[in-house]
Formats: C-alpha cells, sequence, structure tokens
C-alpha cells in the first residue's frame, strides 16, 4: 500500500473498493470506525504532493445516493469531523476545507475553496479556506463557494448557493442563499 494512506483498523473493510489517487508526499488517513458502501469506486480519494485529507472517527461516506470525490491539492488540507455523514458529494481543498463535528453534506452538493482554475492570465486562482461549523447540515445539490464559514447548527437548504459566511443556528435558502430563519440545537437531530 502507499506509504501515504494510513486506513484504521478499525475502519470498514469496504475502503479496499475505493479509489486511490496519493502522489509521493501526499497524506490520506481513514479513522476508527469510518464506514462506506461496498461499491467499487463510488468514493476516490486524490490527493496530490503536500496535500492532506483526515476521515475523522465514526464517519460515514455514504455513496447509496451517489459517488463521493475527496480532493486535497498541492499544500491544501480537507479534514472532515468525527460523525460526519457525507451524501455522493464532491469536496476540494487547496488550502483549507475543514468540516466539524457531525456536519451533514447531502447528495449532490459540491464545496470547494477555491475557483478550481485561473479566470484568466491576469485573474489567477485564489484559494480562501472554507469552514463549517459543528452539526450544521448543508442539504442536497448546493453549492458552497470559497471562504465561506457556515456556522453551528445552520442548516442550507437544497438546491443553495452559499457566497457568504452563514450565522450559527441559522436557516438559508436560495441562489444566493439567504438567511430565512431560526435552526435550534441539532446535536441529536437525526
Amino acid at each position: 500500500m502507499n506509504p501515504g494512506i494510513e486506513i484504521d483498523p478499525r475502519a470498514s473493510p469496504n475502503f479496499a473498493r475505493a479509489r486511490f489517487n496519493v502522489a509521493p508526499g501526499g497524506r490520506l488517513r481513514i479513522g476508527p470506525g469510518a464506514v462506506t458502501e461496498d461499491r467499487p469506486g463510488a468514493l476516490a480519494f486524490l490527493v496530490t504532493e503536500r496535500g492532506a485529507i483526515e476521515v475523522g472517527a465514526g464517519v460515514w461516506l455514504r455513496t447509496e445516493l451517489g459517488p463521493i470525490h475527496l480532493a486535497a491539492y498541492d499544500g491544501g488540507t480537507l479534514a472532515i469531523g468525527p460523525e460526519c455523514l457525507l451524501n455522493g458529494c464532491q469536496l476540494s481543498a487547496k488550502r483549507s476545507l475543514a468540516l466539524g463535528r457531525r456536519v451533514w453534506v447531502g447528495p449532490g452538493t459540491r464545496v470547494f475553496d477555491s475557483d478550481q482554475h485561473d479566470l484568466d492570465a491576469e485573474r489567477l486562482e485564489t484559494p480562501a479556506p472554507v469552514a463549517i461549523g459543528d452539526h450544521a447540515w448543508i442539504a442536497a445539490d448546493c453549492f458552497v463557494r470559497k471562504g465561506v464559514r457556515i456556522g453551528e447548527h445552520a442548516v442550507v437548504g437544497a438546491h443553495s448557493v452559499v457566497t457568504r459566511d452563514v450565522a450559527p443556528h441559522t436557516l438559508v435558502f436560495g441562489a444566493p442563499a439567504v438567511p430565512r430563519g431560526a435552526v435550534g440545537d441539532r446535536s441529536k437531530a437525526r
């Protein structure tokens, strides 16, 4: 196995069915109790040189609703906190993308900390960190832009485009997403 890949022995054996593209100098760590389905190729990890992906304890990378693509590019860090639930989504870090404890991400959702490429010769790509607080929920088919902070216990409604920070305990939706109401304690939500 690639020396940059560390899978805790208490993680699901189904990770053996994932696609791993980890360059020399890249690092992927999958924590204890992390699980995924037995679906060949439905889970893909891309880690380039000096990139890092950390999958926390008890994370469920659910591929039943679609494939999951997780990427960390040169110098970027993707950190998925403990007990998160990711459903058929795409997360990409060129600088820093951090999910707190028990964050839910819905199918079809994309979270990027960069524009993914230069716009033209004068407007070069400029990554900006993305942080998603504990117990936040980003529903299906959303897009979260670079530089956004989503607060603890916040909820982003389906089909939303998040272009600015979301305060803790706030419901937002729309394109662009705007505040629509308050959200209580999600720590026991199922």
